[in-house]
């Protein structure tokens, strides 16, 4: 399968390598081509084509500046903890002289076939108020078999390493499938007394019981037994690549699915660019418009590939055999115990209208933490926001953003 794929973006390379060649020349204004409609049109087609490339490599985060209490403040991106599948990326602010030092605050991102540049906005919402860190996943066909494998306990022993390189005092905020991770690795801190426990515990639209409210993702996910999954979703990744020979779920066969769920949106949006691009005089609106679909399919469009354990893992024990709600989810051989978390405030965050993790399976954590007081737990649901508005978007930025700073500020 992975062969078969690379066979065909090796035999697009020389026409997307055309496209890239040829575009300044068109788009030169100096030369005057593109006042010529034939002209105009066969450029927007090239940028089309350009768009619809399939890239391996993590964007970047483009986070160079941003406003505490009004003044800009530098940013600079710093690795402060680095293993072979991930790194403990911090985004590192040069406050003015005197500032009171801002909660520290670990993102971690889905391992789910993108990179973690996907919370761009949740991490640039964040930045003002808190010392922000995040989980920059590395993508595995770029990781070499001698490291071992990388499943669903390598990846909350992960958070919990990483909490640890924080220090006591940190807070833990996890977007959608790491949410079961993110529970696990609180509750095995809190059980062990470990200094490292984090204040507090965020968890936004994350899968903790796909029981509630199955949606199509949780159905589907039902439809075939893990062997199914196995056979036909795993590949070797190709023995040219850092990686070669290991195991993967696809980050292009991810994609494939997301695309598949909106298939005649993602055909309507760039039909749209290539008439926004081929625009005769096109307006300040239109203009943005095509910057705004380039910005969000060059983002789309950059795919990571899963080690194959985690991936299956996580397909069998958290959306088949709904492990952590029924108390058989293991790390290591112990059991996770989420009753074990008393001092580590919890937020739940959910979407009124998210079809991919449905509205009750989030809040489930707070049944599942029954030792911690009423006045440490606080859920939330967002009216009118799909999955991605509950860490991003204008929602997120002016309704949700406001509750997760203010429960990370009072466990201070």
């Amino acid at each position: 399968m992975y062969e078969a794929y690379q066979a065909h973006a090796d035999l697009m390379w020389p026409l997307r390598t055309f496209a890239r060649s040829t575009l300044p020349w068109l788009r030169d204004k100096s030369l005057g081509l593109d006042a010529v409609d034939s002209n105009r049109k066969f450029a927007a087609m090239l940028e089309v084509i350009k768009l619809g490339e399939i890239t391996h490599h993590r964007p970047p985060f483009d986070l160079d500046r941003v406003l505490v209490k009004g003044e800009p403040v530098g940013v600079t991106e710093e690795a402060t903890h680095v293993t072979p599948f991930g790194t403990l990326l911090h985004f590192k602010k040069a406050l003015p002289a005197g500032t009171p030092a801002q909660p520290r605050v670990l993102i971690v991102a889905p391992m789910s076939g993108h990179f973690a540049t996907l919370l761009r906005d949740t991490v640039e919402t964040m930045l003002p108020d808190h010392d922000v860190y995040i989980t920059d996943w590395h993508n595995a066909r770029d990781v070499p078999l001698m490291h071992g494998r990388f499943g669903l306990d390598e990846y909350t022993e992960h958070l919990m390493d990483f909490l640890r390189v924080l220090g006591p005092g940190a807070h833990l905020m996890a977007i959608c499938q790491p949410c079961v991770s993110a529970l696990s690795a609180v509750a095995l801190m809190s059980e062990d007394g470990d200094p490292a426990t984090p204040a507090s515990l965020t968890l936004m639209a994350g899968p903790i019981d796909c029981r509630i409210s199955p949606t199509e993702v949780n159905k589907l996910a039902m439809t075939k037994g893990i062997e199914w999954f196995e056979h036909n979703l795993v590949s070797r990744v190709p023995w040219r690549f850092k990686g070669g020979g290991r195991r993967v779920y696809p980050g292009f066969m991810q994609l494939t699915a997301f695309m598949a769920m909106n298939k005649e949106r993602h055909m309507e949006a760039f039909k749209t660019y290539y008439a926004n691009l081929a625009h005769p005089d096109p307006d300040e609106e239109t203009i943005q418009a095509a910057e705004h679909t380039r910005k969000f399919y060059e983002e789309y469009f950059a795919v990571a590939d899963l080690p194959a354990e985690f991936y299956l893992e996580t397909v069998s024990l958290v959306f088949q055999e709904y492990a952590l709600p029924q108390g058989q989810l293991k790390f290591r051989g112990r059991t996770i115990d989420p009753s074990k978390i008393r001092r580590t405030a919890l937020l739940t965050v959910e979407g009124e209208r998210d079809d991919i993790c449905a509205t009750g399976q989030t809040l489930a954590a707070q049944d599942l933490c029954t030792n911690l007081r009423p006045y440490m737990r606080t859920h939330y649901v967002q009216a009118g926001v799909g999955h991605y508005g509950v860490f991003s978007g204008r929602r997120w930025r002016s309704q949700i953003y406001p509750v997760v700073r203010d429960v990370i500020h009072v466990s201070q």
